[in-house]
């Protein structure tokens, strides 16, 4: 009688099988590393807003705080955006006419708030809290780069779980005094760790690294 199956269907099913068990494996090792990367994370990606607003002039040319259109920062887990009636503060008088803050005006009159497209945010599950990393030393820079030389903001940091755990694990490398949080520019004059170090204790700083510090 005449076999069903040829000889090479013994490979071929072999060959399957261990495609099937390869593809187990690799699909999700593939899936993991592409979470990390700049395409999913958003690195170095600028946002289109509704306002050209440029950082690079009003922090470095008008030398605006960082907490003076991002006050919760200091006192709440979101730094928030400014409502347009602190951006007409000064452009009442500055630029009043310009088309390029049309849609600043409009919103002011009609009481409609514009809407910024976020830059730099965290998946749902991962609670984080601006303040307490505002008011532990942890300088604006540390996470969102060099705003006051960015045209256009982009997300310089992955945020990756691996981020943040790196910091936690040893928060004097990047702890700076407090008055010192908002300056872009600002360089350690001693050893970075000798001062973090120090800071960590006048602060009384945690290395909370356990899963619900961040996953509540």
């Amino acid at each position: 009688m005449k076999a069903l199956f040829a000889p090479s269907a013994n490979s071929i099913y072999w060959l399957a099988i261990g495609a099937m068990a390869m593809a187990t494996l690799v699909l999700p090792a593939l899936l993991l590393l592409w979470v990390r990367t700049p395409y999913e994370t958003g690195e170095q990606q600028p946002r289109a807003q509704p306002v050209k607003f440029d950082h690079r002039h009003h922090v470095r040319d008008d030398g605006v705080d960082c907490f003076y259109c991002h006050g919760g920062a200091q006192r709440a887990p979101y730094a928030g955006v400014p409502p347009t009636s602190l951006c007409m503060g000064c452009h009442n008088q500055v630029w009043p006419e310009s088309p390029e803050l049309a849609a600043v005006r409009r919103s002011y009159f009609e009481g409609r708030p514009l809407r910024w497209r976020r830059v730099t945010s965290m998946p749902d599950f991962v609670f984080f809290d601006h303040s307490i990393h505002v008011n532990k030393g942890v300088g604006c820079v540390s996470c969102h780069g060099r705003v006051d030389l960015m045209g256009q903001v982009y997300q310089v940091e992955s945020l990756t779980m691996g981020f943040c755990l790196a910091c936690h694990r040893e928060p004097e490398k990047h702890l700076r005094p407090l008055d010192r949080i908002t300056d872009m520019e600002w360089e350690p004059e001693r050893p970075q760790e000798e001062i973090g170090r120090e800071l960590r204790a006048e602060l009384r700083i945690r290395s909370v690294v356990d899963c619900s510090g961040c996953h509540r």
